[in-house]
């Protein structure tokens, strides 16, 4: 990776340096994935037929796994994917089960009562990515949480062929509506519905860029009302290490990141270059044995080492660039995680690889990317509900809280607010008038 001095760089190369890879900002995207969408809103399953074809050369009759072949993919995974699977969901659920918040139902005053309550979402669509690597933990990250939350219709969306596995995880988690698309038409389908793909109220999951601009595109149509969980796209890693992190450990995680995709991107802050070297070099070395090398070399071109003279202004630079995932590997990581201000994910010490939390620590993967972790937060329970509030006052209640909301009315000229007070008080004084002369 290429290494750069912090304190060196002038404002605008600094600003280079953390930028995101190229290929997220490619200009023909938003034309290409708006197309899709219009094709699959105006052609329904015709379009995603043709799409499963064009994209993922797979030719397939129905669209909907039945619960014959659900059966048949579930009796093919090993057991030992099994158990994994097991000791995930556990954790998964222990964490999102704990995330469960009582109701808010307080008296601001006497006679004013104020409620937050919170209700499921109705119907969500779940995309799990499969193209180059079916993501079974995704399942579990999105599938859980919204049955811990009580949504009553969950559909899953997964490019074909579906991995037995992916079906599996699906199942242990109570879900029988599993649709055979995926890329940006999937994500078209669960926004406006086609003959066999229901519409949904939110989408979920993360994905490629395709599905990125797709989730953002629907979430701003105004042909549809579905809202999306974050932008989810491309991963990306950034690791905070002092001179005495093991570099063989840094690289793994680096790359451990890098292999999801070419338009990937890893960084490295540190403030020791011969450090910084000498993970270059365990990059070599680990990269000779990836399965996915040449993606990971890919990613890795966009990717860069920041040198910087402490940690106080590693996590200075981590918080600008606002990582969805953040490693801190140093020889005190809690002191420089009290100044990280923007991450999707920490992973604290040399212990805690950013695999634990993709696949079984118990928090959720599902992460905000591009720099969103500055003002979106990590997917959680709450996300999988809607809050409203409610309020009650008696007729003391209204009398002591009157006046003010009527100055306040007046004061921004909105006479018809302040009437709605008025001829209630007038009505209780009348009320009084008559029950006195009786």
């Amino acid at each position: 990776m290429q290494i750069l001095n912090w304190q060196s760089l002038n404002q605008q190369a600094k600003s280079n340096a953390l930028a995101r890879s190229p290929l997220v900002g490619d200009s023909n995207l938003e034309q290409s994935v708006a197309q899709i969408i219009d094709a699959v809103s105006e052609q329904g399953d015709s379009a995603l037929f043709e799409f499963n074809q064009k994209f993922d050369g797979v030719n397939i009759d129905n669209l909907k796994l039945s619960k014959t072949e659900i059966e048949q993919s579930c009796a093919k995974v090993s057991f030992e994917i099994k158990q994994a699977i097991a000791q995930a969901k556990a954790n998964i659920e222990c964490f999102h089960q704990a995330q469960v918040l009582p109701n808010i139902d307080i008296e601001t005053q006497s006679g004013i009562r104020c409620e937050l309550r919170s209700e499921a979402i109705e119907r969500v669509g779940l995309y799990i990515p499969g193209g180059t690597a079916p993501l079974i933990s995704t399942v579990l990250m999105l599938a859980l949480p919204a049955k811990i939350a009580g949504c009553c219709k969950r559909v899953l969306v997964s490019p074909p062929p579906i991995n037995d596995a992916i079906v599996y995880a699906a199942n242990e988690c109570g879900i029988d509506e599993i649709y055979q698309v995926g890329g940006a038409q999937a994500i078209a389908a669960l926004a406006f519905g086609t003959e066999t793909i229901p519409q949904v109220d939110k989408i979920f999951g993360p994905g490629n860029r395709f599905v990125t601009e797709a989730k953002r595109a629907v979430s701003q149509d105004n042909r549809c009302t579905v809202s999306i969980d974050m932008p989810a796209g491309p991963s990306e890693v950034l690791v905070i290490a002092d001179a005495l992190a093991n570099p063989e450990f840094v690289a793994a995680d680096l790359l451990s990141q890098a292999e999801h995709g070419a338009d990937s991107q890893v960084m490295l802050v540190t403030d020791c270059e011969l450090f910084a070297n000498n993970v270059n070099q365990a990059l070599i070395e680990q990269l000779a044995k990836l399965a996915r090398a040449e993606i990971a070399v890919e990613a890795l071109k966009c990717s860069r080492s920041i040198i910087v003279n402490d940690m106080a202004m590693a996590a200075q630079v981590s918080n600008q660039y606002g990582p969805e995932h953040l490693i801190i590997q140093t020889e005190q990581p809690r002191q420089v995680l009290k100044n990280i201000r923007a991450a999707g994910s920490v992973f604290v010490g040399a212990y805690t690889p950013e695999s634990v939390g993709d696949y079984a620590s118990g928090t959720n993967h599902v992460l905000p990317t591009y720099g969103y972790s500055k003002t979106v937060s990590s997917l959680s329970l709450a996300d999988f509900s809607r809050r409203f509030t409610v309020q009650e006052l008696s007729a003391d209640g209204l009398k002591t809280l009157s006046n003010s909301v009527m100055v306040l009315a007046e004061a921004e000229q909105l006479d018809a607010h302040k009437n709605a007070i008025a001829v209630r008080i007038a009505s209780l004084d009348n009320n009084n008038l008559v029950n006195t002369e009786a």
